[in-house]
């Protein structure tokens, strides 16, 4: 037992050795040397080191000797550093390398020796640093490259990729405005991101030479129409054409060619309707994003709900999936309307019976007409009639001629069967059919003149009113009732009717029985959820819609002078007296606690205090009030970061960055 104590030291000597100062070597080919604030990359590296992991230190320049002997290295992560230059064969060393990461660097430039040597390269990541010029034969060399990652650069020009075994290929947010099939001579790419580039049109042929693309991203750009380059990629399955806000119809026509989709996005348009029948052009279709779009919700567009509900396609962010028009289906939840929402024509025929005054020959019948029967416009519900009564019919110019329907305004404006036409004075009108009134023939016998949409209450956990037309107070009495070991509330609420739709959240503690959202825009609808604190947002949470009016209602003020100014002035100098006696006697007070050993009475009374409330916090500041709310300590939720300074480097990628494909 002696001598095992006296060898503990020599043993943790030996198992330490060979890991570089401010490293952390949990396995024997694992070094993670993360953190660190050393401007060059650490000496003493062991020679059989597979992973080394130099993420997030201060690293300024590389070169040649740094990496000497490593020649069984496979991974080197040298991202989110200060590197500026790559000296021409500063890898060379590293023939095994098969995994780089330089991004989040200063790397201005790429040069035709910047590479050489990695062979066996098959993931480089240069996005997120400042490269403004590659070199056409930066990448020649690199035979077994699969990923390059050059988003989020200065690129204007892409330089010809001659990469036969490329899969992925992302240059997005840079400011390349064209394309063509000469730069992308990569026969195997599978996933190709074109976000965020500028491109308002594209070369029909720049994707002959991708027959193997499977995935395309063209999101953010300025396109006007479809492309029609995408027609000749049949084996397309995952498709965006998000935030290309110019385009404002698809057609069917353009899509016949990519029956393989099975992800599509077309949000963020300027989008009117979708085609009838445009979603049976895609058999294999898993997930359709149609949000952000100014949707014309009449007729054209009413097969849309029942599709979604009968197929097996998953419509996301359908809480912003939402109707533009017309002004009675404005912000309404495109999927949730039913069909005589829409608005779509019933066939309403009245038949009105000509009888002949000559003589009938035998086997004649007697002649029936039909005529639309317009009633006059309505702003009431129309009395019950009487099943005798003769509906009446618009005169005809010419009595021995057929009557005709004549369109004088554009259909489907009016709904629930009505038809439009023009008054006497020249303005649009609905003729409402039987049993329907309104301006438009939104409202049913029965219905009620006006619904109150300031106050909105559901059937839920949570309940909103509005407070003020910028303000809402949010109920959480039933939601903290329901959940006894709730440790915190996470509030978020967005606003449906604006352009900004991100969400906004709160943290609050469970002491809060009401809150009151503050700082809201007027005339808005706002989608409203709480969550249990610390679980996905997914999981035990309740929702609520509620609106804020277009300008607060103030009751009006009035005065009335009855000649006796003793009724008014009494009551104002009894007030004012009560108040300077009040003060009287509580400034007596405090200094008689004060002289009994209660020094701490000299500080400034709570404001709290002085209006009748329970006493303030220990160290005096008053209770936060809406958003700017605090937590208390124990309750702090906190963003995990991907990468944990505690524990070894997996992925070396900020949280608002995308995971690395190590």
């Amino acid at each position: 037992m002696k001598l095992l104590l006296l060898l503990l030291p020599f043993l943790a000597g030996v198992l330490t050795q060979g890991c570089p100062k401010d490293c952390t070597c949990n396995t024997p080919k694992q070094i993670f040397c993360i953190y660190r604030k050393a401007a060059l990359v650490p000496q003493g590296v062991p020679d059989d080191t597979v992973s080394l992991y130099l993420f997030e230190n201060k690293i300024t320049s590389l070169s040649a000797e740094d990496f000497a002997g490593l020649s069984k290295l496979e991974l080197l992560d040298l991202s989110q550093n200060a590197i500026s230059h790559l000296p021409s064969q500063v890898f060379r060393p590293l023939e095994s390398l098969r995994n780089l990461d330089l991004s989040s660097n200063h790397i201005e430039k790429i040069t035709n020796e910047s590479f050489s040597g990695l062979r066996w390269l098959e993931r480089l990541y240069l996005h997120s640093n400042r490269i403004s010029t590659i070199h056409p034969a930066a990448f020649d060399d690199l035979d077994h490259l699969l990923e390059l990652k050059l988003q989020k650069n200065s690129l204007h020009v892409l330089p010809a990729l001659h990469v036969p075994k490329l899969l992925l290929l992302d240059i997005s947010f840079n400011q390349i405005p064209s394309l063509s099939a000469r730069d992308l001579h990569t026969a195997n790419l599978e996933t190709l991101k074109l976000a965020g580039l500028g491109l308002s049109s594209l070369d029909g042929e720049v994707f002959e030479n991708l027959g193997n693309l499977h995935e395309l991203d063209l999101s953010d750009n300025q396109l006007t129409d479809f492309p029609i380059a995408l027609k000749a990629l049949r084996g397309l399955t995952k498709l965006s054409l998000a935030g290309n806000s110019q385009v404002a119809q698809l057609r069917n026509e353009d899509f016949h060619n990519l029956a393989n989709l099975q992800e599509l996005d077309v949000s963020n348009l300027n989008l009117q309707g979708l085609p009838e029948g445009f979603l049976k052009l895609f058999p294999r279709l898993q997930t359709l994003t149609a949000a952000e779009n100014p949707f014309n919700c009449i007729c054209p567009l009413a097969w849309f709900p029942p599709w979604v509900c009968s197929s097996q396609v998953q419509l996301l962010r359908t809480e912003e999936t939402r109707c533009h028009f017309p002004p009675l289906n404005a912000g309404k939840i495109l999927e949730r309307l039913e069909h005589h929402d829409f608005g779509c024509p019933t066939t309403t025929t009245v038949m009105t019976t000509r009888v002949s005054t000559s003589t009938s020959m035998p086997g004649s019948t007697t002649g029936i007409s039909l005529t639309l029967a317009p009633s006059q416009p309505s702003t009431q519900p129309p009395p019950a009639k009487e099943e005798s009564t003769p509906a009446p019919v618009s005169p005809v110019p010419n009595s021995k001629t057929s009557p005709k329907v004549v369109h004088s305004c554009p259909p489907n404006i009016c709904l629930n069967g009505g038809t439009c036409q023009l008054d006497n004075l020249g303005k649009l009108e609905c003729v409402c059919s039987k049993g329907f009134w309104g301006q438009s023939c939104e409202n049913a016998e029965g219905t009620p003149k006006a619904i109150s949409t300031a106050t909105i209450e559901m059937e839920s956990a949570i309940n909103a009113r509005q407070v003020t037309s910028t303000s809402i107070a949010v109920d959480l009495h039933r939601y903290i009732q329901a959940r006894r070991h709730l440790k915190g509330i996470r509030l978020t609420y967005r606003n449906l009717s604006g352009p900004d739709k991100r969400p906004m959240h709160l943290n609050l503690p469970p002491s809060y029985p009401e809150y009151t959202v503050r700082g809201l825009r007027p005339n808005s609808t706002y989608y409203i959820c709480t969550s249990p604190m610390g679980e996905p947002e997914q999981q035990d949470s309740c929702c609520v819609e509620a609106q804020t009016s277009s300008q607060e209602q103030h009751s009006p003020v009035t005065q009335s002078y009855d000649g006796h100014l003793t009724t008014m002035v009494v009551p104002s100098v009894a007030a004012v007296l009560l108040v300077v006696v009040a003060a009287a006697v509580g400034v007596y007070y405090l200094r008689r606690r004060r002289a009994k050993g209660h020094p701490d009475l000299g500080a400034a009374p709570c404001p709290l205090e002085l209006e009748g409330v329970k006493a303030c916090l220990e160290n005096r500041t008053l209770p936060p009030k809406g958003p700017e709310i605090t937590q208390p300590q124990n309750m702090l939720e906190c963003e995990v970061p991907l990468m944990h300074r505690h524990c070894a480097g997996n992925n070396n990628v900020p949280a608002n960055m995308k995971k690395s494909y190590f």
